[in-house]
């Protein structure tokens, strides 16, 4: 009994994880990755002293929590430091999130602060039966 309790909290944690999107930080062997393995996918090219940013931040936070979301990853790429991922995916602007569905780029966007904008960007990513 007390084996099965410690396996419960011990195995907790990665549940309750899976229910959710994973936003994390990117790196670039994370993003091939996610790419090669053809994963739902959305990059955010954030800035800390951006006033757009900081208002996405907590609705993507709000959304990567909900159900809809759970299989997708989100990687907060730095504006300022990731000048090659913002070469490669031809990126000027901060607050800029772009989107992969299947390997492929399937939507960007500038600037959406809005939850409704940014739930129809974010399904964009999402598997074509899945949303």
């Amino acid at each position: 009994m007390r084996r099965q309790f410690l396996l419960f909290f011990l195995l907790v944690p990665f549940w309750v994880s899976g229910a959710q999107a994973a936003e994390q930080p990117y790196t670039a062997a994370a993003f091939d990755k996610l790419l090669a393995a053809r994963q739902p996918l959305a990059v955010v090219l954030h800035a800390d002293w951006c006033p757009t940013c900081r208002a996405q931040a907590p609705v993507l936070k709000e959304l990567a929590a909900t159900p809809e979301f759970k299989n997708l990853t989100i990687l907060v790429a730095d504006f300022d430091t990731e000048k090659a991922l913002r070469k490669t995916l031809n990126v000027s602007q901060q607050s800029t999130i772009v989107t992969f569905s299947g390997g492929r780029e399937a939507a960007r966007a500038s600037g959406y602060t809005d939850r409704d904008r940014l739930t129809s960007l974010l399904r964009t990513a999402l598997p074509t039966g899945a949303k």
